[in-house]
């Protein structure tokens, strides 16, 4: 626990100091990124079919057609996307960053960095942190936009609530976020 808060400091004094190693963030960013963005993708259109089903099962049933594009919207935008694109990338990405940073670890390399006098936090931590931080906020973007997608072409085809009303209804209610 101290160990980590450590770490996060360090991260942070590196990065404000200016001891970022640029070409290893952008090779990160890529990793973080558009090698992630078809899982995530995948995984929130289909997440968005099946919280569609339930929802529009019952807001038809009670005659709130109009209502079911809002409370998806907000569904999305405050709950799932975030905690979809998240488990998602922590999955992929948080594994394969561990992977590779324990048989560094395993293998000497990262003693190696500090003989040389390259502070292994600024080589091997701190671009990893930068670009997850860079490429999360439009990964969740991304599979919002697919989420709501599916969700508006499921109710259309199945339920025969039009995509016009769904994408209305999300309008008003992300209006007053």
């Amino acid at each position: 626990m101290v160990s980590s808060k450590v770490l996060v400091g360090q991260v942070i004094i590196r990065t404000l100091n200016g001891k970022v190693h640029w070409r290893f963030t952008l090779q990160q960013l890529e990793r973080v990124g558009p090698k992630s963005v078809g899982v995530c993708l995948l995984t929130a259109a289909f997440v968005g079919m099946a919280f569609t089903i339930p929802f529009v099962r019952e807001f038809t049933r009670l005659g709130l057609n109009r209502s079911v594009g809002g409370v998806l919207a907000l569904a999305f935008s405050r709950e799932l996307s975030p905690v979809v694109t998240s488990i998602v990338v922590a999955g992929r990405i948080g594994s394969a960053f561990a992977a590779e940073l324990g048989t560094m670890q395993v293998s000497e390399q990262t003693d190696t960095l500090g003989v040389l006098g390259s502070n292994p936090v600024d080589y091997l931590v701190t671009p990893r942190v930068i670009a997850s931080s860079l490429a999360l906020p439009f990964l969740t973007l991304m599979c919002f936009t697919v989420g709501m997608a599916s969700s508006a072409l499921l109710a259309d085809s199945v339920y025969g609530i039009s995509i016009n009303i769904i994408l209305d209804s999300a309008q008003r209610a992300l209006h007053g976020i």
